[in-house]
């Protein structure tokens, strides 16, 4: 029997529909780099220090749970198959930040966001929605992305306990991930984003973090 060819829609569709399966049972995928903060000793946080670097970190693994579905839905819409394949690489690294996010969690006692469902779902469909633009305005919307997670840790970077070693080196090392995936986007032809729509990504980003923090 002939094996069917699917087009770009059918594989939208069985995406999606492979998204609403599995979005309310959200797991870490085995990570393939070690993670930051094993050869770090673990610092003597207070309560509450522990829960605000919990907040910090939930906030950083709701943005991982982001990252996944907008590199997945851009991968399903890039015309470019290499440049497909550049996404799906960026995609991998940030399952590791998924993992490291998750693990940080664990050991401040924390939890991740009730709401990763949510955060997925929608941030597929953003990306669903920017890759039909064409590849290159898609790259531009995963540069403008990558440069506001970049602030974002920075940010986060400094508000650490001074003491809190183990979460810093696992921040410095998402950090300089998402810049190196910035970098990957411009220099594979990112076209720069209109004024407004820079505006509307840093608001939905301010409020999705707002939630993330306590949720």
């Amino acid at each position: 029997m002939e094996k069917r060819q699917y087009s770009r829609l059918d594989n939208i569709i069985i995406r999606i529909d492979a998204v609403l399966g599995e979005s309310s049972t959200l797991q870490s995928e085995h990570t393939k780099r070690e993670y930051p903060g094993k050869l770090v000793s673990e610092s003597n946080l207070n309560e509450r220090e522990k829960k605000h670097v919990s907040g910090l970190m939930r906030v950083n693994h709701a943005g991982e749970i982001s990252a996944q579905a907008l590199y997945k839905a851009q991968a399903l819409t890039a015309i470019d198959n290499e440049l497909r394949e550049t996404m799906k690489k960026s995609a991998d690294e940030e399952i590791d930040h998924l993992d490291w996010c998750e693990r940080r969690l664990d050991e401040l006692g924390g939890h991740t966001s009730y709401l990763s469902p949510i955060w997925y779902l929608g941030s597929f469909g953003i990306g669903l929605l920017a890759g039909c633009f064409g590849d290159k305005l898609n790259l531009g919307f995963i540069a403008e992305t990558e440069h506001q997670v970049v602030g974002h840790l920075g940010s986060h970077i400094e508000q650490l306990p001074e003491h809190d070693e183990r979460s810093r080196v696992i921040l410095e090392q998402m950090r300089e991930d998402e810049l190196h995936h910035a970098t990957t986007a411009e220099t594979n032809g990112a076209e720069n984003l209109p004024k407004e729509v820079k505006h509307l990504m840093t608001l939905v980003s301010k409020i999705m973090t707002k939630i993330a923090y306590h949720i």
